[in-house]
């Protein structure tokens, strides 16, 4: 088993493309390595952040709703998602997000970690982490400066009040390794450079509510078919149910909801965001289909509503 897996994606529920779109590009400053649609349901789209590369590791992506009202987080689900960025970034960011009236919190520890938190415009919590000291993934059109960059993921985390099972996936099946515990959270970590952490919190039975803001599903790293392929067998060892290998066209995946409640994701690192795409280029500004889905481009295009780049 890999000691270099970890996070790969995480999705989510949003409400306004427009405003994901500007939020999480003109504010934070990500890329989007893809705007593509919902593979599901073609008439939405689905929106995909990361750093220059779309490496492993540090795409969040968005399944918008345009009428979704706002969710609130319950156990059995990940209800928070932190960004790893340059150490010496804490007074550029304090300052951007004070610009770009974004309400955040003072800077806090937690794990021996400088965070400040603040909410995007759907809800969903949101964290940096003052955590990265080796080379920078820049994006160059991106409005933050190449040396405060985000980078991608530091964690996700889970809100449970079942535990064990879903630690025995994480530690016997993804890689990680429990390091730590503060209060009622406890950390794992793998030696993956990116989205190598990923936190539990502990907490008594808590009824959620789907919508706009809430993490759809977590993925986690495989290096390829061959290895996705063992990893599904351990889980259905498990007494769990996965699907059979789905081909997202970026990745190769397989889904099943753990014991705690969580829908996991096991994604393929390869063959990438930019398979049929020229890196270099703006991503955004092409609605870029699956060889199954592009047939149908001139209604899936009349379906959706158009994001201003």
């Amino acid at each position: 088993m890999s000691k270099h897996r970890g996070l790969h994606h995480i999705s989510v529920i949003a409400s306004d493309p427009q405003d994901n779109y500007d939020f999480y590009v003109k504010k934070l400053g990500m890329r989007m390595v893809k705007k593509t649609v919902n593979q599901d349901d073609p008439t939405k789209y689905h929106l995909f952040y990361a750093n220059a590369k779309g490496s492993p590791g540090s795409s969040l992506t968005f399944f918008p709703w345009p009428r979704a009202r706002q969710g609130s987080a319950g156990t059995g689900e990940a209800t928070e998602v932190s960004f790893a960025v340059p150490e010496q970034s804490l007074d550029f960011w304090q300052s951007r997000l004070k610009d770009h009236n974004i309400p955040h919190s003072k800077p806090f520890d937690r794990f021996g970690k400088t965070h400040i938190s603040f909410k995007d415009p759907d809800g969903l919590q949101l964290h940096l982490v003052f955590d990265y000291d080796d080379a920078p993934h820049s994006w160059e059109q991106s409005p933050v400066p190449e040396e405060h960059q985000i980078q991608g993921f530091w964690s996700t985390t889970l809100k449970l009040n079942q535990i064990a099972q879903t630690e025995d996936i994480l530690t016997s099946v993804l890689g990680f390794e429990k390091k730590d515990s503060e209060g009622n959270l406890i950390l794992y970590q793998t030696e993956s450079t990116l989205g190598h952490s990923l936190i539990i919190e502990n907490i008594d039975s808590q009824a959620g509510q789907n919508g706009a803001g809430i993490v759809h599903h977590v993925a986690f790293q495989s290096e390829d078919e061959e290895d996705l392929t063992k990893m599904r067998f351990e889980i259905i060892r498990r007494g769990l149910q996965p699907t059979e290998i789905i081909d997202r066209h970026f990745f190769k995946s397989v889904y099943y909801r753990t014991p705690g409640g969580v829908l996991f994701e096991m994604a393929t690192n390869g063959p990438g965001y930019f398979v049929n795409a020229d890196p270099s280029e703006d991503q955004a500004e092409k609605l870029e289909l699956t060889p199954w889905h592009e047939p149908k481009r001139a209604q899936i295009e009349e379906a959706l509503p158009p994001i201003k780049t």
